[in-house]
């Protein structure tokens, strides 16, 4: 068996079992083995109920004391009951699952796996998994994986199909010993078994730096050779300053921040110079890129080149492309634009097509459409990626070969230290926007835990009376086996329909959702006839929304703090005063302090090094940085000292055989040819 074998080829993998782990993404026996547990639950032995710690899970022997009540409440079952040890009594509650109505009888004993919650000086228990002494006497000092699931597919399907897929294949060790032992790294078989199926922590830790080590080792490997491509490269497009941007700066209703200019100065530099630009533009969520793009576009048409803007999504497109429409407009500007998306018709996109082809058009405005085969352009000088950590290298080179090798500029709102950016960004001059437009009211933060959400509630309502809108943010799309009392969007949207008044316009949003219906719903909530929107993560890009002033992200503690800044960026884009309720689904010390620095601040480069200080090797899976990158294990901030020590050792190596021809690092060289796909062909560099 190899990797790119099909995983029906697992034994128990049919045809149906297969459709579930296509949902997945999951289509081969690579994609499983990639399919990296999401956290692990460690089976200690049981405890006393005044022994168990809080909001932490955990494993208590309980009797029930009388049968359980179930009443129908709204739209949801629920059954309540009492039950004990000889230290402390525990009430449970079970939402939908009349299933367990036989079992919860006065008398029965079982082994209780959960959170354990305190209130009004009482115990409290919510969704706890149920065990027999047999199942738990199997798990009894194992460290289980937990996987992302699909409906119909459960954590033991997809543990068996792992292991038999570890033990069908053989993963090749392409380091030199030297490297090995340096960095203390496991060979690259142990570390999939360890990272599947750890004995422990420590080895889980320890498979988890190896694989960390691999992504960031091809990674940079790339970028460098990109780097070395395009150093000092001769643009096909040689510009002259022009006299149209000039005017529109003056022309503006409103003064560009000193750190604009200086960047915008960077960016005309760069197109002037004679030589090809590549340049990112690092600035915070509301600093002010997207003018210093359109700034961009101008010169280039001016010139009598063709421009092109990507967005990640299509209502960040459409956005785009409607305020540089007005903005050419009412200054009478030299742009004739167009935008491009997935969603528009054959018939339709064919005369786009045609009027890209003559230059009929000079600016086109779009989502990945820009860069499909079939869009070929007349004299595209300058192309400009939005929200650069939703595309990778590979798209972003393929969006400036349409133009054969045109201007690059690089926008990204995602708070990185600049110590990393220089390195992940490393084939990319940095600009930085360090500075807030004046007009904009900061945000007004609050940490909380879970027994605020009732006043939440009423502070939504009457926003939501004031005609303002709001998001309400859920770690998980829906209900799933490993979750424990993790919000989800699909039942926190129904909790929100139970609890808010019925006038209020309630609906949800998740990246599994079919695009037109994402897109259906933003225009909605983007034109006002949603209130509330309850959505994943899939918000944190590609909707400008000014009208809403409120967002509450449910289990913050279940982000990193960059993407919590990145979430709240969506609010504060108004007149009106905009707030940002973080709710902990633990009150932990350390979860509370870590969100604190989200409470004192609202500056996402503050945030992005405070973040970097308090995350150590420690941390798991749970608050991983979402959208930073092409990673599957690796975290640029968990992770950015080993980020750093790699990129002086790849320097090392191309420092002795730029291009890895010797004997000494053939098989260097043949893993970076199989493994750089989400970054940038090695070989064809």
């Amino acid at each position: 068996m190899n990797y790119m074998d099909d995983i029906t080829k697992l034994k128990g993998v049919g045809e149906k079992t297969a459709k579930l782990f296509h949902r997945l993404e999951i289509q081969n026996i690579r994609d499983l083995l990639h399919h990296f547990p999401r956290d692990y639950e460690a089976f200690g032995q049981p405890v006393k109920v005044s022994q168990a710690p809080l909001d932490e899970p955990v494993t208590l022997r309980l009797t029930v004391l009388s049968d359980f009540q179930w009443k129908k409440v709204r739209q949801l079952t629920v059954g309540s009951g009492v039950a004990a040890d000889d230290t402390g009594r525990v009430t449970i509650t079970y939402f939908n699952a009349s299933y367990l109505k036989n079992m919860l009888r006065k008398g029965n004993t079982y082994l209780v796996r959960g959170k354990m919650k305190r209130a009004q000086g009482a115990f409290h228990m919510d969704q706890p998994k149920l065990f027999t002494f047999e199942e738990y006497r199997q798990k009894a000092g194992s460290l289980q994986p937990c996987y992302g699931l699909t409906a119909g597919l459960t954590n033991n399907a997809v543990m068996k199909a792992v292991r038999q897929a570890l033990e069908a294949v053989c993963e090749k060790e392409y380091l030199p010993e030297k490297i090995l032992l340096e960095y203390g790294l496991v060979s690259r078989q142990q570390a999939f078994w360890d990272i599947h199926f750890p004995e422990d922590y420590e080895c889980m830790r320890e498979a988890r730096k190896r694989l960390a080590f691999d992504e960031f080792f091809a990674f940079l490997f790339s970028l460098r050779k990109l780097k070395n491509r395009n150093e000092n490269h001769k643009s096909s497009y040689p510009m002259i300053e022009t006299a149209e941007a000039g005017r529109l700066i003056e022309a503006l209703p409103y003064r560009l921040t000193g750190a604009q200019l200086r960047v915008w100065r960077e960016i005309e530099d760069d197109l002037v110079s004679g030589n090809r630009m590549n340049r990112l533009v690092q600035g915070d969520v509301g600093s002010g890129k997207t003018i210093l793009a359109f700034l961009a576009l101008i010169l280039a048409v001016s010139n009598g080149y063709q421009g092109a803007m990507m967005a990640p999504t299509e209502i960040l497109a459409q956005q785009h492309y409607e305020q540089l429409r007005d903005l050419a407009e009412k200054h009478r500007l030299p742009i004739r634009s167009i935008l491009l998306t997935g969603s528009v018709s054959s018939t339709e996109k064919k005369k786009i097509y045609q009027k890209i082809e003559s230059g009929e058009v000079n600016v086109i405005i779009g989502t990945h459409a820009l860069i499909q085969e079939k869009v070929k352009y007349r004299s595209l000088g300058l192309v400009i990626t939005d929200e650069q950590h939703r595309f990778g290298v590979r798209q972003r080179e393929s969006f400036g070969e349409k133009g054969e090798n045109a201007h690059v500029l690089v926008m990204s709102a995602t708070p990185i230290p600049r110590t990393l950016a220089i390195i992940l960004y490393g084939d990319l001059h940095l600009s930085l926007v360090d500075e807030l437009p004046a007009q904009r009211l900061p945000i007004k933060n609050c940490v909380v835990n879970t027994r605020y959400r009732k006043k939440a509630y009423g502070f939504i309502a009457a926003e939501v009376k004031k005609g303002r809108q709001v998001y309400v943010i859920c770690p998980m799309v829906d209900e799933n086996e490993n979750a424990g009392d993790i919000e989800n969007v699909t039942d926190y949207t129904q909790k929100l329909r139970n609890e808010l008044p019925v006038q209020i316009r309630i609906e949800f949003l998740h990246g599994k959702m079919r695009p037109a219906e994402k897109n259906r719903i933003m225009e909605e909530f983007s034109r006002g006839n949603i209130d509330v929107l309850v959505s994943t993560t899939v918000i944190e890009v590609g909707i400008n929304v000014p009208n809403a002033t409120v967002m509450m992200v449910e289990n913050a503690e279940r982000f990193g703090l960059a993407q919590l800044h990145q979430l709240r960026g969506r609010i504060g884009r108004g007149k009106e005063q905009s707030y940002c309720i973080f709710v902990s689904g633990t009150d932990t010390e350390a979860s509370m302090q870590r969100l604190e620095i989200l409470n004192k601040s609202n500056d996402g480069f503050f945030i992005a090094e405070e973040d970097l200080k308090m995350r150590g090797p420690g941390d798991l899976f749970g608050i991983r940085q979402s959208g930073s990158l092409s990673f599957e294990v690796a975290d640029i901030y968990e992770d950015s000292s080993l980020l750093k020590r790699i990129s002086v050792t790849v320097d090392e190596i191309l420092n002795e055989d730029a291009s890895l021809e010797s004997e000494k690092y053939a098989c260097i060289r043949s893993f970076l040819d199989q493994n750089t796909a989400n970054f940038i062909d090695f070989g064809t560099i």
